[in-house]
């Protein structure tokens, strides 16, 4: 056999590590974004995308196309904006949503112990994906803008939407976790149920 085909057949038995990789993959990046939302720069970070947002725009308090006069850089600290901020609901927003995100992973990683509960985790960390993409659609600040160059515009990410179209790998990894937890779920449902059935069938008998 050719040092080739060694190389194929070692890849295609990599599908049960390829599953845990992407669940501890989902878990790491779940537990650390959503914490990372107890920190006023990635809250502050978030606001174009939910004040833009059909879906999220109603958390905050202040007129959609307001927060641009009140930016942070990262590492910046600007305490006019900072209090423009706590007024416009951004903190405590940003702070419910990591404590849902870290939930999700903490769903996600009881697959071992709970599968069904990590199938519900993996399911919704789809569908938060499905919302978090359409933040390509609603968010201006996802395209280069047109400030003099003639490359602007789709198909041209600028750097919000590179971080954001990468929530398709994540869609795809929950999808797959979800779909192992929930036949990890079910082998374990008919294994405690099998003794059950021999009882059942043995009484009969």
């Amino acid at each position: 056999m050719s040092t080739v085909m060694k190389l194929f057949e070692t890849a295609a038995r990599a599908d049960r590590a390829a599953i845990i990789v992407a669940r501890i993959g989902l878990v790491v990046v779940l537990v650390w974004i959503g914490g990372l939302k107890a920190f006023a720069y990635e809250d502050e970070g978030i606001v174009p995308f939910v004040a833009n947002s059909p879906f999220m725009s109603f958390f905050y308090k202040a007129p959609a196309g307001e927060y641009r006069q009140h930016l942070n850089p990262a590492g910046e600290l600007v305490p006019a904006n900072r209090e423009w901020h706590e007024r416009n609901g951004t903190y405590l927003f940003a702070y419910g949503l990591g404590a849902v995100i870290v939930a999700f992973g903490v769903m996600i990683a009881l697959h071992p112990f709970l599968p069904q509960v990590a199938t519900v985790g993996s399911f919704l960390v789809f569908l938060m994906s499905f919302v978090t993409l359409s933040f390509l659609v609603t968010t201006p600040e996802c395209w280069v803008p047109a400030l003099g160059s003639p490359q602007h515009g789709f198909p041209l990410l600028d750097l919000p939407g590179l971080l954001v179209v990468k929530d398709s790998i994540m869609m795809g990894a929950a999808l797959v976790t979800m779909a192992d937890s929930a036949k990890a779920y079910l082998r374990k449902r008919n294994a405690a149920a099998q003794p059950a059935l021999e009882r059942e069938v043995a009484g009969v008998a």
